[in-house]
């Protein structure tokens, strides 16, 4: 049973005969009186349960993007459905308040019976993740809308919120000097593992090492070697979801921070789009302990799409991240020498603890690049302030910053690239990594 507003004021009118005749038998026969009016209403109300009720939703969405559920509410009653369908969502959904209030999703119908209804609802999510469809109430009303039925049906719907990509603004550029690097002469790209292109005719100006003897005494002409950058090379992206990946960082004062792995997951999307697009394969592992994602084995254009479905699900968890761990899935993935780009924190004590002790393991076979976000707040108290208390913070920050340079120092002593860079600039700067170690031959 369900009592709308009408049956409160119905009760109210009360007041009315109650001020009149002023005895219990006037209260007692209006209470009476909308006890029998409520009951028939319910009576001639269509049946909640006589309804059929069909979900569309599509499988995925980028976050930040609109999304439609759909309901299609049939009426198999034999009475005229009239009422309100409310299609719940969690709040991470980001479900659209319609017309009525009292709560998002909720549409009013008024259907025939044997007749149906299409019922969308606009959803914009707001986290990363599964979101899953709660059940569909249907609440019918009588005839003088008073009082009806109500009931819940559950009609399951999944949507996958991918992450939003925002850092894509940056690949036109990068696959410019992408491109910039394809079209360089030998001499401009020359050094180890730089790949044999082509031969050509001598121009003046080339360098005279590139000239390729043997080919120059069969054709009787003069020809030089072009080389191209490295293909097919192997990158391993390392994303550390382990307790540090949770502190939230970009925050301003009043303003809330995201995860530091969100900034990690905008990194390793452009790195990736970037990598395939240069004819490198590419790999993703998401672990701490164990390990929360992985794809492997994608190219060409089903690379970015598993990348999007395996880091769409990938959150931080409150464990320490097993470093010893992290080289084994290198090594058990990695046999030849390959670039391995860790996404994780060069917080100071997270580093001498966990991850100096074992670089040179992946150092000794591998390219490394240790990527990590810095605070914007950090960096914001470190300009330094007015106050005691601001200077203290400041003094705090400038300090911490100066560990973060010592960690940085460590790592590099052992042969790995650093990116140090707020959470917008780490994708850029990850990608330009990518570009010079690629130009110089070094992957």
């Amino acid at each position: 049973m369900a009592l709308t507003w009408r049956a409160a004021a119905l009760m109210a009118a009360g007041v009315l005969p109650v001020l009149l005749w002023p005895s219990a038998g006037t209260v007692i026969a209006w209470t009476l009186l909308v006890i029998l009016v409520v009951c028939a209403d319910i009576a001639f109300a269509a049946s909640a349960h006589r309804v059929e009720v069909q979900r569309r939703v599509p499988a995925s969405v980028r976050l930040g993007e609109p999304a439609t559920s759909e309901l299609i509410v049939r009426n198999v009653g034999g009475r005229r459905l009239r009422g309100v369908v409310r299609d719940a969502w969690p709040p991470a959904a980001g479900a659209r308040t319609a017309s009525l209030p009292g709560g998002p999703g909720r549409h009013a119908v008024d259907l025939p019976r044997h007749e149906a209804v299409r019922l969308a609802t606009t959803l914009r999510p707001i986290r990363r993740g599964d979101r899953f469809a709660g059940g569909v109430t249907i609440r019918t009303v009588g005839p003088l809308g008073i009082a009806g039925r109500q009931h819940t049906l559950p009609v399951p719907g999944r949507l996958r919120v991918l992450p939003e990509f925002s850092s894509r603004k940056h690949l036109p550029s990068r696959l410019a000097r992408l491109r910039e690097l394809d079209g360089r002469a030998a001499v401009q790209v020359r050094g180890e593992g730089t790949e044999f292109d082509s031969l050509r005719e001598y121009v003046v100006g080339d360098d005279v090492r590139s000239i390729d003897w043997r080919a120059t005494a069969r054709r009787g002409d003069v020809v030089v070697r072009t080389w191209r950058p490295e293909r097919d090379r192997r990158v391993l992206i390392v994303l550390d979801t382990g307790r540090t990946s949770a502190a939230r960082v970009g925050a301003i004062g009043s303003q809330i921070g995201a995860p530091r792995v969100d900034a990690s997951i905008e990194a390793a999307l452009l790195l990736s789009a970037l990598a395939g697009r240069a004819g490198d394969r590419v790999e993703l592992v998401a672990y701490d302990r164990a390990v929360r994602a992985r794809v492997q084995g994608a190219a060409g254009p089903r690379l970015m799409p598993a990348m999007a479905e395996a880091l769409s699900v990938v959150g931080p968890v409150l464990l320490e991240t097993d470093w010893p761990g992290v080289v084994t899935q290198v090594r058990e993935r990695m046999s030849q020498r390959a670039l391995v780009v860790l996404l994780t924190t060069l917080d100071p004590a997270a580093v001498e603890n966990g991850l100096l002790p074992v670089i040179d393991q992946l150092t000794r076979r591998h390219q490394v690049v240790v990527a990590s976000v810095a605070d914007e707040e950090v960096a914001e108290m470190s300009r330094g302030r007015e106050s005691s208390h601001e200077v203290y913070d400041a003094a705090a920050a400038a300090r911490g910053d100066l560990e973060r340079v010592a960690a940085t120092t460590m790592l590099r002593r052992y042969g790995a690239e650093v990116v140090d860079a707020l959470p917008d600039d780490l994708a850029p700067r990850l990608a330009d990594t990518y570009l010079a170690l690629k130009a110089a031959g070094r992957l």
